[in-house]
């Protein structure tokens, strides 16, 4: 598994000062056009999740909804997303995150989770958190149960993992530093 791991950080691409200076931005972009690279990735979260009875994949916008979809079909779960405001037709639920300058918002279907059911919160990046944390809380209003979070990279010198507490986090590829 550690040579399928290598494979997998080895295909992100960084791009450095986007969105904006100083930051580097992970690109998965290559690794979802490695077709069996992908498949692998979503490998490694199904043979995670599988026999954990996961109802829902939760995928956020917009990279969660590639990861998180694709790993509901490997588990036969059914896939909902969480959106930016006014992304949805539908009656939402809101939940607020703090962004560098200010907040954000992100919405769900006021139906997108049973109650009771259990989820898998999925994205392709946790940094500092907050919109997984947002998501969580989101789980919650409508009477989920967060049974983990999963990411394909986890930037883990931000402490995104400590926001997301009691939350688990798992993630496939972690920096420790930019």
């Amino acid at each position: 598994m550690s040579d399928d791991i290598a494979s997998i950080r080895a295909a992100i691409r960084d791009i450095p000062d986007f969105p904006k200076p100083g930051i580097v931005f992970k690109d998965i972009t290559p690794l979802l056009g490695k077709g069996a690279l992908f498949r692998k990735t979503i490998d490694i979260f199904a043979e995670r999740y599988r026999g954990q009875k996961i109802d829902t994949v939760l995928g956020i916008e917009s990279r969660g909804f590639i990861v998180g979809s694709a790993l509901a079909c490997m588990l036969g779960a059914g896939f909902s997303v969480v959106r930016k405001p006014g992304k949805l037709p539908y009656q939402t639920h809101s939940a607020s995150y703090d962004l560098e300058y200010g907040t954000d918002k992100l919405e769900i279907h006021v139906d997108g989770i049973a109650p009771n059911s259990r989820v898998l919160i999925a994205d392709d990046l946790i940094a500092t958190g907050g919109t997984a944390a947002a998501t969580a809380e989101l789980v919650t209003k409508l009477g989920g149960r967060v049974v983990e979070c999963a990411f394909v990279i986890e930037l883990s010198f931000l402490g995104g993992r400590e926001k997301l507490r009691p939350h688990e986090v798992f993630s496939i590829v972690q920096y420790a530093s930019e």
